[in-house]
Order: C-alpha cells, then structure tokens, then sequence
C-alpha cells in the first residue's frame, strides 16, 4: 500500500474538494488490471468525481463552485476521483447545474454524461419519437438505465435488451415499453434483418452492436458507446448501404468542453430525478471492491455512487 498526501496531488490550477465518485465498468477493468487502464503507477483510481471548489486560478472557475470531472485521463494518468481531493486543470471542470447536489451529479456520473452524450448523436442524425422504436442494450447498466429514463422522458418508445429479464420491472420503472433478452443479439446473426428500430444507444459492442445495426431501419441512427462484450465488430456494410443507417461513436473521455457543458444542460432539463433514485445506490471507498466483483459477475444494477468520505 502507497500513502499519498495532498502534496502529492498532481498539477492543475483548480483544487476541489471531492465529495463523491463512481464504480464505471472502466473503474473495474482499472482496479483489477483486467485491462491497462492505469498508466503509471502509483494512481489514484476513479474516472469521475463531483466536490466544491477549494481554490482555484483558472478563469470561471471560482471558489465555492459546486463542480463535476469525467475522463479526461482520470484513473489513466493523473490522479482521480477515490480520493478527498482532487488537483486538475480548471478546463476539465463542468459547473453541476443548479437542478443536481454533488451527489446527483455523481448518480448521473460517466455513465449518465456518456448516455446524454449519446441521446444528443441520435437527435444529431436526425431521429425523433416519430420514427419508431429506440433499443438500449446492456439496460441495467448505468448507461443503460439512463438512457432508458432520457430518452422515455423525451416521449420515444425504449426497448430495453437485458440478461436480467427477472429485473423487467426495474426497467419499466424507468420508461421501458418492452423488453427482450440480450441472447436474441449476442450470438452470430444474419449481415442484415428485418427492420425492428430506428434508432439504438448501444454499450456492449461485438456480435451484439452488429445484430443490432443489421436490424435498424431505413435512415436510422445507432450510438455506440461501450464494449462490455468486445472491442470487435463483426458486421457487414449492407446496413449503411441498403439501410443509410448511421453509426455514430461516443467519446466521453475527451469530448470538447462545450459538449459537456451542453450535455449537462440538457441532463438538467431532461432527466427525471426520482428516476434517478431508483437508478442509484451508496457506498464507502472500502466497499468498491466487492462493489467491482459483483460488476465483473453482471450483478450491479444502476449506478454506484462512492462516498469519498464515509
């Protein structure tokens, strides 16, 4: 075990006082080495945080600000959000809207950031309620659950994919109309299908991601974001060419500062906060890693929210 002080913070012109972080499926492969998250060592683990500003240089950035961190390099190379307090560049800071507590904005984390992120590239290509159906794979995950209650909230019509069908009931709290099991995408399927949605905010990757665009109708838009099946993708290009379907990636890690300004914005305005509180649950620090056994298993619902000082 390493003992870091505050001295030891990295460089940066803003210093905050970290209230909460997430467990994020990339905080797990990072704390298990499953992956080669962690680029240097010793690291303070965590990809997001949310706390209130201690001191600061940066312009826009004052004292007393309630503020919010995601990617950026948290947990890779600099220093992140396990922690009572964090060091970083005031260019990395997102101001919480006056709508969310730290906590919220916590609830919300990566994974909710990331799903907005999302919504906003379906709205990008063009999609609208009217258009049919929108899947969410990997529905009981942070990013999918949030996606759920968005874009239900928005007045599409989710279809929900799940290995948990015995949380249906979870899923429809959140806004889901229908749900499927994830197996009728996970395994090889045909280069393309018959039509069943026009839009998909997709987090799994692999033969999943590919069943789902060989099954996205004419002119819809598919929004990947995750890989928790695999980094391949095993598809065939008749859906861009036959279908015009587009494939738009998500980035939440180095997203440009007034795209995360305009994704909390539209989180403020768009998502329902006690569908939020069905989404989250809290722990302490010393919990996390029972927390990431559990994650690895497929038995985390929802968000993890990490009380930095409990």
């Amino acid at each position: 075990m390493v003992s870091l002080s505050e001295q030891d913070l990295m460089p940066g012109d803003v210093v905050v006082d970290v209230d909460y972080s997430t467990v994020n499926y990339k905080d797990a492969l990072a704390i298990t080495g499953r992956a080669d998250v962690i680029r240097q060592f010793p690291l303070i683990p965590g990809i997001d945080f949310a706390g209130t500003v201690e001191a600061s240089t940066y312009p826009g950035i004052a004292v007393g600000d309630r503020v919010v961190a995601n990617g950026w390099g948290l947990s890779q190379t600099h220093h992140g959000g396990y922690a009572q307090k964090a060091r970083v560049k005031g260019e990395w800071l997102v101001k919480i809207p006056d709508a969310f507590s730290t906590k919220d904005a916590m609830a919300i984390g990566t994974a909710g950031y990331t799903a907005m992120l999302s919504v906003l590239a379906l709205e990008h290509g063009g999609l609208t309620p009217q258009r049919g159906d929108v899947l969410v794979t990997g529905a009981n995950g942070g990013v999918g659950s949030i996606a759920i209650a968005i874009l239900s909230g928005l007045g599409y019509r989710v279809v929900a994919s799940t290995g948990r069908l015995e949380e249906s009931d979870y899923l429809r709290s959140l806004g889901a109309a229908d749900i499927i099991d994830r197996r009728t995408l996970s395994e090889p399927g045909a280069p393309i299908g018959s039509e069943r949605w026009a839009g998909a905010v997709d987090s799994v990757g692999s033969l999943t991601l590919a069943n789902v665009l060989a099954k996205t109708r004419y002119r819809g838009v598919v929004a990947a974001c995750g890989l928790a099946q695999g980094m391949d993708l095993p598809a065939s290009v008749l859906p861009f060419i036959l279908r015009n379907v587009t494939l738009a990636g998500i980035d939440s890690v180095n997203a440009p500062q007034e795209v995360r300004i305009q994704a909390w914005s539209r989180l403020a305005r768009d998502l329902d906060l006690s569908k939020l509180a069905r989404t989250t649950q809290v722990v302490g620090l010393a919990e996390v890693p029972a927390i990431v056994g559990r994650m690895f298993e497929g038995r985390i619902q929802g968000r993890t929210v990490v009380d930095v000082n409990a």
